[in-house]
């Protein structure tokens, strides 16, 4: 079920009275709020999401090329080892 504020104001003063359903509407008005504002700040937007995938691929691309270079160096590496026992032998 849900209420609004003034459904909400309503239904306190019939019970606690005008000054106290109204002080009572404000405080969780203002908790409701407080809420709302942590949240935002603790919850990732869809462009947050789309900066650390951006960020991701970057470094996977990177990660990717460096890895490819010291492939390329070992295996060169091994080709001259295994020319120099051909010639050897």
């Amino acid at each position: 079920m849900i209420v609004s504020d003034i459904q909400l104001f309503q239904i306190l003063k019939q019970r606690l009275g005008e000054k106290e359903a109204e002080t009572l509407v404000e405080f969780v008005d203002q908790r409701l709020k407080e809420a709302n504002e942590t949240n935002l700040k603790i919850l990732a937007t869809k462009e947050d999401l789309a900066n650390l995938k951006t960020e991701i691929i970057a470094t996977m691309e990177r990660r990717f090329t460096e890895q490819m270079k010291w492939m390329i160096v070992m295996w060169i590496t091994q080709l001259g080892a295994i020319f120099a026992i051909i010639k050897l032998v």
